[in-house]
């Protein structure tokens, strides 16, 4: 366990890049959705997710909606 969520970056099976956000009980809970053949592509999309997420609004589909209007 750690006491800081983070993003891990590593090479996958195909030898490219990918990412995933580790929270601070060593759950994964997100990854990236594609893998990137450049390491500064795979760190532009953590980068990219990092700046885009703190306003973000949840939004779910029409059951979501019925629990959570």
């Amino acid at each position: 366990m750690s006491s800081i969520s983070y993003f891990f970056i590593y090479k996958d099976t195909a030898s490219q890049w990918r990412w995933r956000f580790v929270a601070t009980n060593g759950k994964t809970i997100a990854v990236s959705s594609e893998s990137y053949i450049n390491l500064g592509d795979c760190e532009a999309s953590v980068h990219l997710v990092k700046k885009e997420s703190p306003g973000a609004p949840i939004i779910g589909d029409d059951i979501y909606k019925k629990l959570r209007p």
